[in-house]
């Protein structure tokens, strides 16, 4: 039997960063290449206690099929909390997905068409374009600064675009968060342009001392989809997240959503449910905010004590990472089997490009490793870039 495979299948790619974990899986490496949370992180007695009340009020409901647009009492809760975002949603214009990760995947699914014009950050999230290549888009990255997007480069290769896709917040990979004004320009900017906005945004609530500008989906509700997890901020292998979208667009994206899974579990849409309504995560998540700031110090104090003119890096105001950029002649891909060999290991930006990848940049994750782990990590880093160049 001679199996022959689409078109499509041919443009998938396995994750760059996967791949990078299974070659630093070896014992007592420090790895600074994952974009995990920290399990510390995970409350698990809280949800111990919640699937206990979910099963002794309604347990055959919970393991019953439910319906494609997700748990009611979720959905509420989503659309409320939108709020904070500056957002004024109902939730019928909610739907809960497996992870936010099969949000990007439904968006392509309805809003891609081979050859569609497809606007992204520079760099931008690796499973952004993942979820986006199988349906053959050509991809224009728009230039990015320390404050987002370029507003007069986005708007000199609007024409025609879909969509510009987006992470507002403590981007991954950079770690960067749009201004205020970036947010306003960039919302009139694209009204002006007829291009809808993908706003994703799985970091937001991790900011370490202030909380980030309002939403861009709250400047253009109509002109904008908005997706958010709870991975970040309970526990990734829930896979759970969810879509926001307007009224013209939601009946595509459940129809899709219907074509993929027909509907999120149901069983961990109650629990988490039954977890954030007696006000919870506003306990739970400063307790994040407070471990990853921690981590984050440790690991710009490391970087200015063992990496002075070795490596130039960012300080986030929240979120997970921080970007870096080698001297010049370090190709990153060809540093990091170095490192590893010194028992650290870090993700090359490269693999973050829609087109023209930096190859001297690197993204670090601060928050799978103790602060102890921080610093013999950053000094392992310093000392596997000192060598690279010594052999070049």
């Amino acid at each position: 039997m001679s199996w022959t495979l689409a078109q499509r299948a041919h443009k998938m790619n396995p994750s760059v960063i996967r791949e990078i974990l299974k070659v630093t899986e070896k014992p007592g490496i420090i790895s600074f290449a994952g974009g995990l949370p920290s399990p510390s992180t995970f409350p698990i007695e809280a949800m111990a206690e919640a699937t206990a009340r979910v099963f002794a009020q309604d347990g055959r409901a919970a393991l019953q099929y439910s319906s494609s647009e997700g748990y009611g009492p979720l959905r509420d809760w989503v659309a409320n909390e939108l709020k904070k975002q500056g957002m004024s949603v109902g939730a019928d214009q909610v739907l809960i997905t497996t992870g936010s990760q099969q949000g990007l995947d439904l968006i392509a699914k309805v809003l891609i068409d081979s050859g569609s014009r497809v606007l992204v950050e520079t760099p931008t999230y690796l499973g952004a374009l993942q979820a986006f290549t199988p349906m053959e888009p050509e991809f224009v990255s728009v230039h990015s600064d320390a404050e987002g997007v370029d507003v007069a480069d986005f708007t000199a290769k609007a024409a025609g675009a879909r969509f510009m896709y987006v992470l507002p917040n403590f981007q991954n990979p950079t770690g960067r968060t749009m201004s205020a004004a970036r947010r306003i320009a960039l919302a009139q900017a694209a009204a002006a342009a007829g291009v809808p906005l993908v706003e994703d945004n799985p970091y937001g609530d991790l900011w370490f001392d202030t909380p980030p500008p309002p939403a861009l989906s709250s400047l253009v509700p109509d002109n904008s989809v908005y997706l958010g997890s709870f991975s970040k901020i309970l526990a990734p292998g829930l896979r759970l997240g969810y879509i926001v979208a307007p009224k013209a667009v939601m009946p595509k994206l459940l129809q899709a959503k219907q074509a993929a899974d027909l509907h999120t579990p149901s069983f961990n849409q109650r629990i988490v449910a039954e977890v954030l309504k007696d006000g919870f995560i506003e306990r739970h998540v400063p307790t994040i905010r407070a471990l990853y700031k921690r981590q984050c110090q440790a690991m710009l104090s490391a970087l200015a004590e063992h990496c002075s003119g070795l490596l130039e890096w960012n300080a986030p105001d929240g979120g997970m990472f921080l970007w870096g950029r080698l001297p010049a002649g370090v190709d990153a891909v060809k540093l990091l089997p170095l490192a590893v060999e010194h028992n650290v290991a870090f993700v090359p930006g490269s693999a973050f490009y829609a087109d023209q990848p930096d190859a001297r940049s690197i993204r670090l994750s601060f928050v799978t490793a103790s602060e102890d782990q921080i610093r013999t990590g950053v000094a392992a880093l310093a000392q596997a870039i000192r060598q690279f160049q010594q052999q070049r």
